[in-house]
C-alpha cells in the first residue's frame, strides 16, 4: 500500500467515526461552518431531532402541505458589524433565507422575522434595518408574513439578531440534493467568490488594511429558476456557499454523495481585491463566506448549456466551471494547483472569521 492510500484509508476511518462532542462548553468554532459545527449538529441536534425530513442536512427542507411540496427553512443573523459595504444584518437575512429556499428548488413566497433587541440599542438603527428588509423582500417578491420580538439587558447581547424563516413553492419536477452528484458530473461557481467575508474583515477595522470591496449579498432564486428552467433534469445539486465557502459546501457533497470532487486552481473566480486581502491575511478564498453565490453540480455533458444560462444573468456573469466529480477517492476534495501539484481541500475545524452571517 502507497503512502498515500495510507493516508486516505486514515481520513476515511476518522470520517467514519461517530462524531463527538467533547467540549463541555461551545466556542466560537462551533457556529462557524466547519468541522465543530457539523459534529455539533450530528452529534446534538441531529442525534435529538431525527427524521427523514431533517436527515439530509440540506439548505431546507421539503415538507408535503396539500398536493405538492414545499420548500421549509429558518436562519438566524448575528453579523457584526451590523452595517457593512454592499449590505446590512436586513437585507441579509432576508436574501440569506430566500437563498435557502431557492437551493431547495423553490420560489420563495413567504418569510417570517424575529427580532432581538438589546437595551439601549438605536432606534434609527432599527429602522434603517427594517429598511433594509422591506427593500430586498420587495426585490425578491416575498412578503414578511410575521415575527416577533424580544428585549434584553444592556450588555446581553449585541445590538441585534434576527431570526428569518422562509416557505417557498417547488415548481419545478426537480431532485436536488448533496447526495446526488455522480462521477463525470461539472462543479460551476456562479461567480466571483470571497467577496462577503471580505468585506465583513475590513468593514471590522482590524487590520488597517483598505480595498474596495463590497458584499456579494444578493437574492439567487432567480438565477436558480433561469438554471432549473434550462435543464431541470440535469441540475444534481444547489447549495450556497456563505459559512466555510465554497470548500466546505463542496466537503459536504462529497461526503454525502461518496465522490470525489476535483478542483482546477486556475479555473476558480476570485476578484483581484479579495485575492489580496487573503493573502495579506494568510486566507484562502475557497474557505472565505459568499452570501450571492451558489455551487452547481450538473450533468457534465450538459456543462456548457449550464454555464451558458448562467452567465445570460446579471448575476452570473462571471460564471465558471470549476472542476469535475470523479468516483475516486470517494468522500474528498482535491485542488489541482497552478503549479501543477495536488492537495486536499479538507474542512476546517473552525473559521478564522466568526460571526459573518
Amino acid at each position: 500500500m502507497t503512502r498515500e492510500q495510507q493516508v486516505l484509508d486514515r481520513i476515511e476511518r476518522m470520517r467514519r467515526r461517530k462524531p463527538v462532542v467533547r467540549e463541555e462548553r461551545i466556542t466560537l468554532a462551533h457556529g462557524a461552518g466547519g468541522k465543530a459545527t457539523q459534529t455539533l449538529i450530528e452529534a446534538v441536534f441531529l442525534e435529538a431531532f431525527r427524521n427523514p425530513m431533517l436527515a439530509p442536512l440540506d439548505d431546507g427542507a421539503l415538507v408535503r402541505l396539500g398536493d405538492g411540496p414545499v420548500a421549509f427553512t429558518t436562519d438566524s443573523y448575528v453579523v457584526s458589524p451590523l452595517f457593512f459595504p454592499g449590505g446590512d444584518i436586513g437585507d441579509l437575512a432576508v436574501n440569506g433565507t430566500v437563498n435557502d429556499l431557492a437551493m431547495c428548488g423553490a420560489r420563495p413566497v413567504h418569510l417570517s422575522a424575529g427580532f432581538i433587541l438589546e437595551e439601549g440599542f438605536p432606534v434609527a438603527d432599527l429602522r434603517r434595518i427594517t429598511a433594509s428588509m422591506a427593500a430586498a423582500a420587495a426585490e425578491a417578491q416575498v412578503t414578511i408574513v410575521t415575527g416577533d420580538t424580544k428585549v434584553v439587558q444592556r450588555g446581553k447581547a449585541d445590538g441585534c439578531y434576527v431570526t428569518t424563516a422562509g416557505v417557498g413553492v417547488v415548481e419545478q419536477p426537480v431532485t436536488l440534493s448533496a447526495s446526488g452528484a455522480r462521477p463525470g458530473d461539472a462543479v460551476i461557481v456562479s461567480g466571483p467568490i470571497g467577496a462577503h467575508g471580505a468585506a465583513i474583515m475590513l468593514a471590522r477595522d482590524d487590520f488597517g488594511i483598505e480595498a474596495a470591496i463590497t458584499s456579494d449579498t444578493a437574492p439567487l432564486h432567480g438565477i436558480v429558476a433561469a438554471l432549473l428552467e434550462a435543464l431541470p433534469r440535469h441540475v444534481r445539486t444547489l447549495r450556497d456557499a456563505t459559512r466555510g465557502g465554497v470548500a466546505t459546501v463542496l466537503n459536504e457533497v462529497a461526503r454525502a454523495s461518496e465522490v470525489a470532487v476535483v478542483l482546477q486552481e486556475d479555473e476558480v473566480p476570485v476578484h483581484p481585491e479579495v485575492t489580496g486581502v487573503c493573502e495579506l491575511l494568510g486566507l484562502d478564498p475557497l474557505y472565505v463566506a459568499c452570501e450571492g453565490r451558489f455551487v452547481a453540480v450538473v450533468d457534465g455533458e450538459h456543462a456548457g448549456e449550464a454555464l451558458d444560462t448562467l452567465r445570460a444573468h446579471p448575476l452570473g456573469a462571471e460564471a465558471a466551471i470549476v472542476g469535475t466529480v470523479a468516483a475516486e477517492p470517494p468522500g474528498l476534495v482535491l485542488l489541482r494547483t497552478a503549479f501543477g501539484g495536488t492537495r486536499v481541500v479538507d474542512v476546517l475545524v473552525g473559521d478564522p472569521l466568526p460571526r459573518i452571517c
